[in-house]
């Protein structure tokens, strides 16, 4: 059941991802392009638990994840503080 979980939430970010993508070639608004390369982070993190824990289980890529994880919404977090002034 976690492999169709962790396949379900990489495909879900992807998805994401793709759409605000999209947007923002449409409307070149910041905030798209933001939100879609934190969209991108979160999907490179679920792929990378996806690698982590179903292909190569024996390495620990934890540290990696994290910094991925965090990585993400601190990209968007920027272009929010950014989008701002």
């Amino acid at each position: 059941m976690a492999p169709l979980i962790y396949s379900l939430c990489m495909l879900t970010s992807l998805a994401c991802f793709a759409l605000l993508w999209r947007g923002w070639l449409n409307s070149r608004s910041r905030l798209l392009f933001w939100s879609a390369l934190c969209f991108a982070g979160l999907s490179l993190n679920n792929f990378l638990l996806v690698i982590d824990k179903l292909v190569l289980p024996t390495v620990d890529m934890t540290l990696l994840r994290l910094t991925v994880a965090l990585a993400a919404p601190l990209l968007l977090l920027f272009g929010l503080i950014w989008e701002e002034e």
